[in-house]
This record gives C-alpha cells, structure tokens and sequence, in this order.
C-alpha cells in the first residue's frame, strides 16, 4: 500500500480557513545549540531532545497532523479519549496477549530495559504543550510510539540504536530537529564504534523512506498480532548493517 507524501495532502477546509490553528514553532538555534551541548555530555538527559525538537521543528509536526487528519485511524485517534498511552501503560494487558504479538514483544522490551510508557511522557511535558488539543494529542501519539519503533526496527536503546531510529524517524517526519541530533549523535557514536556506523545511519533513514507511514498505523489493533506479521505489513526489514557494527564491536573485545 503506498503512502502519500506530506505535499500531496490537501490541507483540510478547516485549517485553510484558520491556518493560526497550526501555527509553526518558531526556530532558536541559539537554544538548540546549548541543549544539543548538554545531550552530549549527558545522552540519558532526555528532557534535552524535546528542548531541540521545539527549537529546530518548525512546522514538521504541524504538517504530519494535517495528514494524519486524513486518515482512517487518525479520525478514531482523534475523538477516542482512550489513547495509545493508555493501551501502552496497561502491563496486565499487554501480558495477556499472544505469545510472539508486537504487545508482548513492546511489554518484554520496557520490562529488559527497565523503563515506561511514562519516561518519555514526564521529560516532554516539560517543555510545554501546543494550544491545539488536537495537534497536541498528535504529538504525544508521536511521542507514545517511540519504542514500539524500537522494538519492530530492532534498534536498540542504546546510543549507536536510538542513532539508528532517529535516522529512521526522519525519514518518517522530515523533522530537522530529529535530523540535527541524529547527525551529532551518528557523529559521536562513529567515533567509538568506526566508520560502519554512518552505513548503518543511512540505512536507517532508506528503511524508514520504504517503510509505510507509521504515525497512522493502527497501533491499538496491532499490539494482539504477530509481529513479524505487522514488521511485513509496515515494510520494516532488518537492519543488518547495525547488527554488522555490533557483531565486530564484541569481536573486537
């Protein structure tokens, strides 16, 4: 099923009608540059990601919001006061499910990595909410998925995988705030881990042009089937050449 590019979205009558609805964060590069600064000393400072993406968006998310209004999915996520947070927060559900589904596989993944649906929730709240309850609860959705992305990607949570995903993300949202720490970070990490690591961060953002839109996947419906099954549905393939770095990495030592 192919996918539209954001271009090719008629912009709803309603937003043509009140564009101050979604109106564009204002760049300060100033303000990315210095928690950019602090991301690198401190990588776990996840607070810091959301003062770069509120600094270097612009006007990408507004745009992902117009699209996603386009949709199926997006509609029903839009009017229904239960949220992917919600679903996502639910252990005791999530521990109901399939063996091999994307819920148990999401549920294995936070419990491994010792962290919550509500980690990334406390660190965004921070830096402020948009007025546009609708464009607000787009980007906590965004928000929400990010390591059910992880866990169909396979990149980890560690610095060389969330590297990986961000190169990923972009793809998926044209965002330059996204692209501006994936880059630092492609950076640093290639430093550590050599030159196999810029490889790997391309083939994150070519997977993420191939794969479909994943901000308007059916998330809540996914969680029940198969993962490999949503991995083929979505076009998400392995990402070898991360596993590749890796491999050599342990070799190595």
């Amino acid at each position: 099923m192919s996918q539209p590019s954001p271009a090719d979205v008629e912009r709803p009558a309603e937003a043509q009608n009140n564009s101050s609805l979604l109106p564009a964060s204002k760049f300060a590069p100033r303000v990315a540059f210095r928690a950019l600064q602090q991301l690198v000393a401190d990588p776990e400072d996840t607070e810091k990601v959301f003062v770069i993406l509120r600094a270097l968006t612009g006007n990408a998310i507004q745009r992902g919001y117009r699209r996603f209004r386009t949709t199926e999915v997006g509609q029903r996520a839009l009017h229904n006061p239960v949220t992917l947070l919600d679903h996502l927060r639910d252990r005791e559900a999530l521990r109901a499910l399939p063996a091999g589904s994307l819920g148990r596989a999401y549920l294995q993944f936070v419990e491994s990595e010792q962290i919550s649906a509500d980690g990334l929730v406390e660190a965004s709240d921070a830096e402020g909410r948009f007025s546009d309850p609708g464009l607000q609860k787009f980007a906590e959705r965004q928000r929400d998925m990010h390591d059910l992305w992880h866990v169909l990607t396979r990149y980890g949570r560690d610095s060389f995988g969330e590297v990986c995903l961000l190169a990923f993300t972009f793809a998926q949202t044209w965002n330059p705030g996204i692209a501006t720490i994936g880059v630092v970070g492609a950076y640093k990490t290639s430093q550590e881990l050599g030159k196999g690591v810029w490889r790997a961060f391309w083939r994150g953002f070519e997977d993420g042009r191939r794969a479909a839109w994943l901000p308007a996947a059916d998330w809540e419906a996914m969680l029940a089937r198969p993962i490999d099954e949503v991995r083929a549905e979505l076009r998400i393939t392995e990402p070898t050449p991360y596993q590749a770095v890796w491999a050599n990495a342990r070799a190595a030592a």
